[in-house]
Formats: structure tokens, C-alpha cells, sequence
């Protein structure tokens, strides 16, 4: 039943069950986690930074070759991946005076491999 409260409606409550409304209440994650979660899908919804991801997921790359894989500029590509370092989904590793970057684990490509299964289904 929808209840009038100006330009704002509000729903009564069907759900009879107080303690699965309870429990689903307490099972809510703190607001911080709930804004990181957010920030990561917020960064993923960038098509860039997708292949990024994409290629990464193949190998090991240094900011030179992911800019030739995507006919980019290493500034641009270096930006895009101090974003996703910052959120902790790549990482590198100095090798000399080059930074190679790879996937930070095996969630980010669970991910990238989750969302892509999701469009590709019929």
C-alpha cells in the first residue's frame, strides 16, 4: 500500500517475516566497503581500462607495450593504470628501470571474466 507524503512516496511493508527483514538489515556491509566496491565497478565502467585488464589478463606488461597493444599513449595508459593500482587491481614490479604490471590476484580476473560472461549470454 503506497502512502502520499508529497513529492515523496512511501511503500508499506508487505514483508510480514520482521526477523528476515532484521537479518537482511544486519547483514549489511559498512558504508566504507559498500563506496570501495563502488569506486572498483566505477573504474571498470571505463572501456580503457577494460583492455587494460584484458591484456593484462594474458601477461605480464610494461606501460610501452599495453599503450602499442591499444594504439595509445603511454601518459594516457600510465594514468589510467596509477587509477587501477590505486584500487588495488593491478600491481607492478620493477624489473631494471621498467615497471611491469600484472593483475593484482585472481578476483580482478574473476571479475573481468564474471561481467564478460554476463553480456556474452543469451
Amino acid at each position: 500500500m503506497k502512502k502520499d507524503f508529497g513529492e515523496k512516496e512511501i511503500y508499506e511493508s508487505i514483508v510480514t517475516d520482521k526477523d528476515t527483514l532484521d537479518s537482511i538489515k544486519e547483514s549489511l556491509y559498512e558504508e566504507e566497503v559498500i563506496n570501495r566496491l563502488a569506486q572498483i565497478f566505477k573504474a571498470l565502467a571505463d572501456p580503457t581500462r577494460l583492455k587494460i585488464i584484458y591484456v593484462l589478463s594474458k601477461s605480464p606488461l610494461c606501460v610501452c607495450d599495453i599503450a602499442n597493444l591499444l594504439d595509445m599513449t603511454q601518459s594516457a595508459i600510465s594514468h589510467h593504470l596509477r587509477l587501477l593500482r590505486n584500487l588495488r587491481l593491478v600491481k607492478f614490479k620493477k624489473e631494471g628501470k621498467m615497471a611491469i604490471y600484472s593483475l593484482d590476484d585472481e578476483h580482478v580476473l574473476q571479475l573481468f571474466k564474471q561481467g564478460m560472461d554476463h553480456v556474452k549470454h543469451d
